[in-house]
């Protein structure tokens, strides 16, 4: 019960400073194209490397192998995006809170040096 009362006094804390708390407007769409390019790129590694497979011509082999190495680095791009984007959120939450719990604590000190 402790959680829940400190996630709505934080809530409202935010709400009474006016904070912007939504996302950046770029976040959905880097976590929506770091997963496109995660699936484009394992689907795109299994189908070349398979395709390679069937030929006999090693040149053939080997432009379709290295195809295949291409979509394995998009797919590492696509799951560092994927990631960032994520990561950026959590961060962003973090420093909100950090800024409000810094800002609670500044404003005791404060009523602590009037006082005395």
């Amino acid at each position: 019960m402790l959680t829940e009362e400190r996630r709505r006094r934080f809530k409202d804390d935010v709400a009474r400073q006016k904070l912007r708390t939504g996302q950046s407007r770029f976040d959905g769409v880097f976590r929506i194209a770091g997963a496109l390019a995660m699936v484009v790129g394992v689907v795109g590694t299994f189908i070349a490397y398979n395709i390679s497979l069937t030929k006999d011509d090693m040149r053939d082999v080997g432009s379709l192998q290295t195809l295949a190495v291409g979509f394995l680095a998009v797919t590492v791009l696509g799951a560092a995006v994927y990631l960032t984007a994520a990561i950026t959120r959590v961060l962003r939450l973090w420093l909100l809170r950090q800024l409000m719990e810094h800002q609670s604590q500044a404003d005791q000190l404060a009523e602590a040096l009037k006082s005395r």
